[in-house]
């Protein structure tokens, strides 16, 4: 009698613990470990068991899920005519070259430039401008002549070759992209100191004028007189006096 109570009290005690569910991190089946968002991989709750397992990016590698790595690094890890674009394969920009903008042409699925080929001179190396969507030697600028202007004696009016050397001057001073440009009048020495000063004042003006009138920027224009008091040589010469009658170009 006492032995069947053993067995039997064995017996309850084996139902027990079979109707027990296993302990978190152990597991018999999914429903275990889905309180932490897991899945029972061999009686352990784990991560993840396959890919399907992992949010969209993502790979399951030893029951973790880590970030996938690119598709592809180059277009020869593609198949189908793809290209690697942003390290995944994609579709072609172009299969022909109609298909392409400016210069490009199509070249394995891509838009290039060929080279020595251009939309813009962006697209060419140092020296070189693009010209009909050919990178070509950029063209020297001349130097601009900074030459003083010369005026006649008690004269603020612009003499004909002093037009002249203005229009070429304010070609160049577009092309160069010059900055502030000061334009000083000066004086020879005959006459009141005053008259003079005012005298130096109306030639820078005139010729500010005149640059303004060819297109130059009034606000890139400063205009001084001098008066006598800067000769650009000592002397009461003919000479000395024809040098001192003048508008610089201070930059």
């Amino acid at each position: 009698m006492r032995r069947i109570s053993m067995v039997a009290g064995l017996a309850l005690a084996v139902a027990v613990l079979a109707g027990c569910p296993p302990t978190y991190p152990n597991c018999k089946s999914d429903e275990t470990c889905q309180e932490k968002g897991e899945v029972c991989v061999n009686g352990t709750c784990q991560e993840c068991a396959a890919d399907a397992n992992c949010k969209e990016g993502f790979a399951c590698q030893g029951n973790k899920c880590v970030p996938k790595g690119p598709e592809c690094s180059r277009d020869e890890q593609c198949t189908g005519g793809q290209i690697c674009q942003g390290g995944k394969c994609a579709a072609p920009q172009c299969t022909s070259n109609s298909q392409c903008g400016g210069a490009q042409e199509c070249q394995k699925g891509r838009c290039v430039l060929p080279p020595g080929a251009c939309n813009d001179s962006a697209d060419c190396a140092g020296g070189q401008e693009c010209q009909q969507n050919k990178c070509v030697a950029a063209a020297t600028k001349s130097e601009c002549n900074w030459e003083p202007l010369r005026f006649g004696f008690n004269e603020a009016t612009l003499p004909a070759d002093a037009q002249s050397r203005l229009s070429e001057l304010a070609q160049c001073i577009k092309d160069a992209g010059s900055g502030r440009i000061e334009l000083a009048g000066h004086a020879d020495e005959r006459g009141t100191e005053e008259y003079n000063l005012q005298l130096s004042q109306k030639r820078a003006a005139s010729v500010k004028k005149y640059l303004v009138d060819l297109g130059i920027s009034a606000s890139q224009l400063k205009t001084v007189g001098y008066g006598e008091n800067r000769p650009a040589e000592q002397g009461a010469s003919e000479e000395a006096w024809a040098a001192n009658r003048r508008v610089e170009f201070n930059r």
